[in-house]
C-alpha cells in the first residue's frame, strides 16, 4: 500500500540506538586497551618471570618473591617519594585554595582569562621547567645569589641537591593539577548558599569552615590524587634537583629498566608503587568518606 513503512525500519532503528553508545566508545575503549590494559599486563607478567640481563630472554618462573625483595631494598627510597610528593601535595593545596577561590568568586566576567594566566607557563616543557628551577636554586643563582650579595644568607647556605629543592619542584610543576579541580569544585557553590549562613550570622570563618570547605570536599579529594600520584612516580625532579641521598623510586625503577636492564625487579617495584598508592587511596577515601568519591567520581 502507499505511505505504509517497511516492516525492518523499527527493528533497524532500534539495533542502532541499542549499539550506539558501543559504538561512540569504541574509540576510548581500544585506546585504554593499546595503551593502558596491554602494557599493565605486560609489566605483572614481567615481574613474575626471571630474565637473564646480559641476553634480555625472560622465562615465567612465577617468583612472586621479587615483590618483597624489590620492596625490602627499595623501602627507603619509597618512603622518600611518599614524603616529598605528600609535602608538595599539602603545599599546592595551601597555595592554590586561595586562587581557585578569589578566581570563583572574584574574577567576574575575567575568570578564564584568569585560568589561562594560571597555566600559561605550564605550556613549556615539563623538562624545561624543571631546569629553570635548577637554575633558580643554584647557589649563585637569581634568588640566593642576589641574598648572599646582600649578606643575608651565609655563603655556604644551598638549597639545590636537597629534599626541598625536589618537594618545590614537585609543588611547582603539578600545580594545575591542584588548582583546576578546586576552581571547579568552589565554581559549583550556589553563592545564595553563602548569603543564607550571612544572614544566620555567620561570621567569614564560620562560613568558610561550615559551609566552603563541605562543600569543595570532593574537588580537594580530586586534588589530591590528581596531585599525589603522579608526583609520587615522578623521577625527573629528582634527578635535575635532587642529590643522592634522596632518590625517590620512580629513579629506581628507571635506572632498573633502562641502566640495569633489570626488567623483573623494575616491574615489581612499579607493581609495588601501583598497589601501595591504591591502597593509600582507599585508605583515603575511606577516611574521607563516600560523598566526595560519588560526587566528583
Amino acid at each position: 500500500m502507499p505511505g505504509a513503512r517497511p516492516r525492518r525500519s523499527v527493528p533497524r532503528a532500534r539495533l542502532g540506538k541499542v549499539f550506539a553508545p558501543y559504538l561512540l566508545s569504541l574509540p576510548a575503549g581500544l585506546w585504554l586497551l593499546i595503551l593502558f590494559l596491554i602494557p599493565l599486563v605486560v609489566m605483572l607478567s614481567l615481574s613474575l618471570q626471571s630474565c637473564n640481563n646480559a641476553t634480555g630472554a625472560c622465562v615465567m618462573t612465577w617468583h612472586w618473591a621479587e615483590f618483597g625483595q624489590q620492596l625490602s631494598l627499595y623501602h627507603s627510597q619509597l618512603l622518600t617519594s611518599f614524603y616529598f610528593a605528600g609535602a608538595a601535595t599539602v603545599i599546592d593545596v595551601v597555595v592554590s585554595f586561595p586562587i581557585a577561590y578569589w578566581i570563583a568568586f572574584y574574577g567576574g566576567n575575567k575568570k578564564n582569562f584568569f585560568l589561562l594566566m594560571l597555566l600559561v607557563p605550564f605550556f613549556v616543557s615539563f623538562v624545561i621547567r624543571t631546569v629553570v628551577w635548577s637554575f633558580i636554586l643554584s647557589d649563585q643563582g637569581v634568588v640566593l645569589g642576589t641574598l648572599k650579595h646582600a649578606h643575608l644568607l651565609p655563603q655556604s647556605f644551598h638549597v639545590l641537591a636537597t629534599g626541598y629543592a625536589v618537594v618545590a619542584g614537585l609543588a611547582y610543576n603539578y600545580l594545575p593539577f591542584t588548582a583546576l579541580p578546586l576552581y571547579v569544585a568552589i565554581e559549583r557553590i550556589d553563592k545564595r548558599v553563602l548569603d543564607a549562613a550571612y544572614d544566620l550570622y555567620a561570621s567569614k570563618r564560620q562560613a568558610f569552615m561550615n559551609v566552603i570547605l563541605p562543600l569543595t570536599m570532593p574537588g580537594l579529594f580530586a586534588a589530591f590524587l590528581l596531585t599525589f600520584i603522579p608526583a609520587l612516580g615522578d623521577y625527573v625532579n629528582q634527578q635535575v634537583l635532587g642529590g643522592t641521598s634522596d632518590t625517590m623510586i620512580g629513579t629506581v625503577i628507571q635506572n632498573a629498566f633502562l641502566t640495569n636492564l633489570d626488567y623483573a625487579g623494575g616491574s615489581a617495584l612499579s607493581a609495588v608503587l601501583m598497589a601501595v598508592a591504591l591502597i593509600g587511596i582507599f585508605a583515603y577515601a575511606r577516611l574521607l568518606g563516600s560523598t566526595a568519591i560519588e560526587e566528583y567520581l
